[in-house]
């Protein structure tokens, strides 16, 4: 304890398998939430955007009202709310479905939402020569402080993906010193190992997953190496074919690490998970095909006090469609968090 076992999860009979579970929703769902966009400042003069959506119907504002109500919005109600904050995967944004389906219903559920954007994720460029890497929490720490100085007394902490990662490593890097007006945090489909999921995602049948990401990592560099020349490694990204290629090419150097390697371990969220202290669920699906082994740790789970583990059969990767909702329905990854966010006691597997 605590790993809860079995999953309550069960797949729509017409996506039996994880690839369909994934490309599925990903492509052909549709959601439409109404953000308000803030822009910040970061301390190395570059920005994050951030999309907000509120909870009740008289803070939905436009966003060509909203620096005009801005402060008498959160004097009034960020005191009262409970906001969760949001950390998209890789190349995704506010946008992607499964982000936004999650924002949908915990704006329902009477949570007020912060979906961030990673540096040149949020449509347009980050000014700075660095992107961002599924190991860096110090843009994620800005986020929170800003959520704090706008009067927010209860917030939870949501990832996706290598969003995921991200959220449990900062849980677990500041530990017992963590602001104590985070209460919980609910991650999916986290590759808590990265080396073994780069190195799942070149297995055959995750081959277009791996081209994708290629594809889009590689576009970025470019463009913006045509306003900073001479800055990029252009010819040998323009070489790479995959995300680990890529990374140990361009991310592993941009950040400091000697290499794709070196990246991947210091930034694996898995080594951090003992020492996170709020109650934290993770659910990640084991015929996902982003994820090896290693990020199916139910030894550990078993050990710890604070962090539940839940592995179902099915769900794909950042998927879990209901199996009686239909593609446009309320996924049961939705129904799960708002049940683990609202569950006064947490002792059941």
């Amino acid at each position: 304890m605590p790993l809860i076992a079995p999953s309550s999860y069960e797949p729509p009979a017409r996506l039996w398998n994880g690839h369909l579970q994934t490309i599925i929703p990903s492509l052909f769902r549709k959601v439409a939430v109404s953000y308000v966009r803030e822009r910040i400042e970061t301390p190395d003069d570059d920005f994050l955007d951030l999309d907000w959506a509120f909870s009740s119907e008289e803070c939905r504002v436009k966003s060509e009202e909203y620096s005009a109500v801005y402060s008498s919005l959160f004097t009034l109600h960020s005191s009262l709310k409970p906001l969760v904050i949001l950390s998209h995967g890789l190349e995704g944004s506010s946008k992607s479905p499964y982000l936004a389906g999650m924002v949908h219903q915990l704006t329902k559920s009477r949570f007020d939402c912060l979906a961030w954007h990673y540096r040149s994720c949020s449509g347009e460029m980050n000014r700075q020569q660095r992107f961002y890497h599924v190991g860096e929490t110090s843009d994620l720490h800005l986020v929170i402080q800003h959520a704090l100085s706008k009067g927010y007394q209860t917030i939870y902490l949501m990832g996706f993906s290598a969003g995921g990662n991200v959220t449990l490593k900062y849980l677990g890097e500041q530990g017992k010193a963590l602001n104590p007006a985070i209460k919980r945090a609910v991650v999916f489909s986290v590759p808590m190992y990265l080396m073994g999921s780069a190195k799942r995602l070149e297995q055959w049948d995750s081959l277009v997953y791996n081209y994708r990401f290629n594809r889009t990592l590689k576009r970025k560099v470019l463009e913006k190496a045509a306003v900073m020349p001479g800055v990029f490694p252009t010819e040998a990204v323009r070489k790479v074919r995959s995300v680990r290629e890529f990374d140990n090419t361009f991310t592993a150097p941009m950040n400091g690490f000697q290499d794709a390697k070196d990246y991947y371990t210091r930034s694996s969220s898995l080594q951090f998970i003992p020492s996170i202290t709020i109650p934290t669920l993770i659910v990640n699906a084991k015929n996902d095909p982003f994820l090896s082994p290693e990020c199916f740790p139910e030894t550990l789970a078993r050990e710890l006090a604070n962090v539940w583990m839940e592995f179902p059969e099915h769900g794909g990767h950042c998927g879990f469609p209901a199996k009686n909702e239909g593609i446009q329905g309320t996924y049961w990854s939705e129904k799960r968090a708002v049940d683990f966010l609202t569950t006064p006691n947490l002792n059941y597997q």
